[in-house]
């Protein structure tokens, strides 16, 4: 019986994490990330974006002690990403290096944000770095983004793991 449990069990997170995944998503393609934050709304801006909304979620749920929902959700945005290049003609022989280079931004992402969250760091040199790829446009624009992270994390802050299952990203009411 608790072979179904786990398979079902599994399904059924996987489901929520896709949610969850859709909403870091649709929180990184805001339209005030790209017009007062000046992220470029390129390819590779739209990328940065969700790299960084992804990274505030997984740095929640590392708080939370969530690894296997964690990795689950790394599997998701790799899926997303893979679609992607296809989806813009990148074949199959090149695929797995893109791929490759994407989840290795995104693991220096976590380590920069993880930084500037725990005070290392400042979180505007980290998106310097890593959203702006040290082309950050004027400093209005850079706090915009900075600020407008911080508000996330607090959120992110007072959420349960059931919270962002529910594909929340903001304070539970």
């Amino acid at each position: 019986m608790s072979f179904f449990k786990d398979l079902f069990g599994r399904a059924a997170s996987q489901n929520d994490l896709h949610a969850l995944y859709g909403a870091v998503v649709a929180e990184a393609r805001k339209p005030h990330w790209y017009r007062e934050g000046a992220v470029p709304d390129t390819l590779d801006g739209r990328f940065d974006m969700v790299a960084a909304v992804l990274s505030f979620v997984l740095l929640r749920m590392e708080t939370l002690d969530a690894a296997a929902d964690s990795a689950r959700l790394a599997e998701i945005f790799v899926d997303d990403m893979d679609g992607q290049l296809r989806q813009i003609g990148i074949g199959d022989l090149i695929v797995g290096k893109h791929i490759g280079r994407m989840m290795s931004a995104l693991g220096g992402r976590l380590g920069a944000y993880r930084g500037a969250l725990a005070g290392e760091t400042r979180l505007e040199e980290a998106l310097d770095r890593n959203l702006y790829r040290g082309e950050a446009p004027g400093p209005v624009a850079v706090e915009h983004v900075a600020k407008e992270l911080r508000h996330l994390a607090t959120g992110l802050d007072g959420l349960s793991l059931a919270d962002l299952r529910a594909a929340r990203l903001g304070a539970a009411a």
